[in-house]
């Protein structure tokens, strides 16, 4: 994709956000603040994969590319990072699952891996969040969040989405090989699976007896309605020969990113 990738920044006010903020069910909000856990420092990991071969590419365009990447995801980061307070003014402590993710993930684990599978587990997660991404923007997932949570999430996704060939065109420049792929997909696999799952496990530790309502209920009914396609998502991203843009879902992001542009441009005017 050779489309430009604007850096925004949005401002989301989440003080009045609640603890259950999906509709008053407790187990689907705290599967999407866990995944919110892992992303400001995952986000930073992304920027590090892709910045350490920035200097080898030629092409001016994939250049520009990959710096509009940078903005992106670090924005990205901060805001997950307000997020990830919100946890602590109701009553989680979010950071001793971060020290721990920390040491382990990006002190320990990653000065172990050499580079060029840092960059292909960068581009297995970009697969998932832009997988994600088309099923929070193109189903009743988040139908039932807190509207200015709801707002971030979007702007979230639509994001994974308008730069989700980016690490991977940067890959195949530096090292196309299959194997490097595959390789990449099965770290990236573990690891977040590792850690989003600790993540979880802290907080329903933390939270008490489960809170259920039917927003939980149509939660876990538009994730299983999906599931078969998040599958072949995955099954396709295997594929030799596959690209990113082969899931044509930019049109989804186009619409919320137009009001989103058209409400920063008013801000930026005030």
């Amino acid at each position: 994709m050779t489309q430009d990738i604007p850096v925004r920044a949005p401002r989301f006010d989440l003080h009045d956000v609640p603890r259950d903020w999906l509709g008053g069910a407790s187990l689907p909000s705290r599967i999407v603040d866990a995944l919110s856990l892992v992303f400001p420092d995952g986000e930073r990991f992304f920027i590090r994969s892709v910045r350490h071969y920035l200097p080898g590419i030629e092409d001016p365009q994939l250049r520009a590319r990959v710096r509009g990447f940078f903005g992106q995801e670090g924005r990205h980061g901060h805001e997950h990072a307000k997020f990830n307070r919100l946890l602590e003014r109701h009553g989680f402590d979010p950071e001793r699952f971060l020290q721990l993710y920390v040491r382990i993930a990006y002190e320990t684990i990653e000065p172990r891996v050499p580079p060029h599978l840092r960059l292909s587990a960068t581009v297995a997660l970009e697969h998932l969040t832009a997988t994600l991404a088309e099923l929070a923007l193109d189903s009743p997932l988040l139908d039932d969040a807190d509207p200015e949570l709801r707002d971030l999430l979007y702007w979230h996704a639509c994001e994974e989405i308008e730069h989700k060939s980016v690490a991977f065109d940067v890959l195949a420049e530096v090292d196309p090989r299959y194997a490097t792929r595959l390789i990449g997909a099965g770290i990236a696999v573990a690891m977040l699976a590792g850690f989003m799952g600790l993540a979880l496990a802290m907080l329903l530790r933390d939270d008490g007896p489960a809170r259920e309502s039917e927003a939980g209920r149509r939660f876990f009914e538009a994730l299983a309605a999906r599931r078969g396609w998040i599958a072949r998502a995955w099954v396709d991203y295997l594929r030799p020969g596959f690209h990113p843009d082969d899931q044509d879902n930019y049109h989804l992001a186009e619409a919320f990113l137009r009001q989103l542009d058209a409400r920063l441009a008013v801000a930026r005017a005030a």
